[in-house]
C-alpha cells in the first residue's frame, strides 16, 4: 500500500551530443533523479485485528502480520536508501471499505488500496520515517491518530452547540476562545520549565483526553501549533459543556524535583486543587480507581491562581 506522488514538470532529455563533453544524461536517468524527488506514502496496519480484516480481499498479498512487517520495513529502508522522503500512516480497514463504498472503487485492487493511502496521506495521521525501527513508529503513529480523532470529535461537539439564545454569540467560538486564554494564562504562570499538561473531560460517548509539551525558558512558552489547538479545543468542551474536567501540570526543571500541580474547571475556570487532591488524583489508576505508588523526586503541589479574568455564562 505504497503511494507514489505524481510531478506534473515535464523532462525532456536533451539528445545533443558533444564531442568534448560526452552524451548527456538518458531519460532513464532523468526519471530515476524526479523518482528521488517525489516523496512516498506507505499504508500500515498497525496491528493483527486491521491485518485479520484486508486478508478478505483476494488481491491483498499477505497472510501473516509479522512477515507484513518486515516487509514493510524492508520496503521504508529501501525507500529511504534511495533519498526519497516517506511518510508512514495509518491504514484503517473500515474507513478503506467506507472510502471504497463512497467512491464507487472496487475495494479488492490494489489502485484503490493506492488511492486510499494517498487521501490518508493528505488528510489523516502520518509519521515522517527516518530510519527509525518499526516498533518506535508505530506507537508514535497511533498516537497521533487518536489525538486527530479525538480534537475531530470535540471539534464536531462545539459546532453542534450553536448560538446563545441570551446574546447570540457562537458557544462553541466562545469556549474555545476562553479555553485559549486559560491555556496562555496557565502556561504564563507557571514560568520556565518544561511543561506536560493533561487535560481531560468526559463527553456522553466518551472520555476526551489532550496533552501538550511545551518549553519556556525566559521568554513566552513556545506552543506546537496543532497540539495547543488540540488542547485548547477539549478544554473548551469542558467549558461549553460545564463537564467536571480538569487539568494537571508537571513541571521540570534542572536540579529540582519535579512538580505537579492540578486544577478543576468550574464556571469557566479552572479552581486550583489542593496538594492532596493533586496527589489523589495523579496516584489513582483512572481505570480501576486502585492507588498507584507516587513517584519518587515528585513533588505534588496544590493549584496555583493563573490570574484569568472571569468568563461570561452562555445558556
Amino acid at each position: 500500500m505504497a503511494q507514489q506522488e505524481n510531478t506534473k514538470r515535464t523532462v525532456k532529455p536533451t539528445t545533443k551530443r558533444s564531442s568534448k563533453h560526452g552524451t548527456a544524461p538518458h531519460g532513464t536517468t532523468l526519471r530515476r533523479t524526479l523518482r528521488r524527488e517525489a516523496p512516498s506514502t506507505v499504508g500500515l496496519l498497525v496491528d493483527a485485528q486491521d491485518f485479520a480484516a484486508m486478508r478478505r480481499y483476494r488481491t491483498f498479498p499477505f497472510d501473516d502480520h509479522t512477515a507484513y512487517l518486515h516487509q514493510v520495513e524492508g520496503l521504508l529502508k529501501s525507500l529511504a536508501a534511495q533519498g526519497m522522503h516517506t511518510t508512514v500512516a495509518l491504514f484503517d480497514p473500515e474507513d478503506y471499505a467506507d472510502f471504497c463504498a463512497e467512491s464507487g472503487l472496487d475495494a479488492d485492487t490494489g489502485a484503490s488500496r493506492s488511492r486510499f493511502t494517498a487521501e490518508i496521506a493528505v488528510a489523516g495521521a502520518t509519521v515522517a520515517y527516518t530510519g527509525q525501527r518499526l516498533t518506535d513508529l508505530i506507537p508514535l503513529l497511533v498516537s497521533r491518530a487518536v489525538r486527530q480523532a479525538t480534537w475531530e470529535y470535540a471539534t464536531l461537539l462545539l459546532a453542534d452547540l450553536g448560538a446563545c439564545a441570551e446574546c447570540g454569540q457562537d458557544i462553541g467560538r466562545a469556549a474555545f476562545d476562553r479555553a485559549s486564554h486559560l491555556l496562555t494564562r496557565l502556561l504564563e504562570a507557571a514560568g520556565p520549565g518544561t511543561h506536560h499538561l493533561v487535560c481531560s473531560t468526559p463527553t456522553e460517548n466518551d472520555q476526551l483526553l489532550a496533552v501538550l509539551h511545551t518549553h519556556r525558558a525566559t521568554g513566552p512558552a513556545r506552543l506546537d501549533t496543532s497540539e495547543g489547538a488540540e488542547f485548547a479545543t477539549v478544554l473548551a468542551v469542558a467549558i461549553a459543556l460545564e463537564s467536571p474536567g480538569g487539568v494537571v501540570l508537571r513541571t521540570s526543571t534542572p536540579d529540582s524535583p519535579d512538580r505537579v500541580h492540578g486544577w478543576r474547571l468550574a464556571y469557566g475556570a479552572l479552581a486550583p486543587l489542593t496538594a492532596g487532591e493533586v496527589f489523589n488524583a495523579y496516584c489513582t489508576d483512572a481505570e480501576t480507581g486502585e492507588p498507584v505508588s507516587p513517584e519518587s523526586g515528585v513533588e505534588y503541589s496544590a493549584g496555583f491562581d493563573i490570574g484569568a479574568d472571569p468568563a461570561e455564562r452562555h445558556h
